[in-house]
């Protein structure tokens, strides 16, 4: 299964980057408003080596884009001490994955859906990721519905574009959380074939602690499993976090490296 994962997330950047072999890595080279990342070729039974790095960081600086690496540890574990040896910083995620037989759907006290290719919604979701990501955790904080609304007002035209032209295609599906006060948690998949990875899944920080990012999981869960999919994936930034997406049936297989 693990060997399934690594090669999903070799093949999802493909919707919005040129790839590109830079030694033993695939240099993913950003067609969209978001950059992405070089990852080992999956299946490579390479050693990866620091003169490794130093190539791939050479071409980085060619392309004038920043040096990030992204991997399945398991897979490729000559990486990070290969990347820690670089000069690099490396992070580790549980890495985790649900079969349509492990389900568990979950509700909250909100409505949860699909979202259409809306500029107005889209920038709404935007807005609540960015709160959500840029306080992490699961404890709640201070952003709220307010600081949504100015932070929505200042989404980059062109991400936005590029968010509901991915929507529209069908390459992304978003969905939301809604309660009277508006969208309050969001996240979105993209399948590749029967795979898909579930991103992005965020609360606003003052409206944690109530199940809204599990039932926003569980949402799309939901839509993947009714549209072919039967794998999905997922990382979490720590433990406490896998712990919201093991309420909806996610168990851990392995952990998802990242080095800059």
């Amino acid at each position: 299964m693990i060997t399934r994962v690594d090669d999903y997330l070799h093949a999802a950047p493909l919707s919005g980057a040129i790839p590109e072999q830079a030694g033993p890595f695939t240099l993913f080279r950003s067609t969209t408003a978001w950059p992405y990342y070089a990852r080992p070729v999956p299946g490579s039974s390479t050693v990866i080596e620091p003169a490794d790095i130093d190539v791939l960081r050479a071409r980085c600086a060619e392309l004038e884009i920043p040096l990030s690496l992204e991997w399945v540890v398991e897979t490729c574990p000559s990486l990070g001490p290969a990347a820690a040896a670089a000069g690099l910083t490396l992070v580790e995620h549980p890495l985790l994955v649900l079969e349509r037989h492990e389900f568990r759907p979950v509700s909250a006290d909100a409505r949860c859906e699909i979202l259409p290719a809306d500029d107005a919604v889209l920038r709404q979701a935007a807005a609540v990721a960015s709160l959500a990501f840029h306080d992490p955790g699961t404890a709640i904080g201070a952003g709220g519905p307010a600081e949504r609304d100015a932070e929505a007002a200042a989404v980059p035209d062109d991400r936005l574009a590029a968010m509901v032209e991915r929507v529209a295609s069908g390459i992304t599906v978003s969905a939301g959380a809604f309660t009277d006060e508006g969208m309050v948690a969001s996240g979105q998949h993209q399948a590749v074939g029967a795979t898909t990875e579930i991103v992005g899944v965020g609360t606003l920080p003052s409206m944690r602690r109530r199940g809204l990012a599990a039932a926003v999981t569980s949402t799309l869960a939901e839509h993947a499993f009714a549209n072919g999919v039967d794998l999905i994936l997922l990382s979490a930034a720590n433990k406490a976090v896998a712990a919201v997406y093991e309420r909806v049936g996610f168990h851990r297989i392995g952990s998802a490296g990242a080095a800059e």
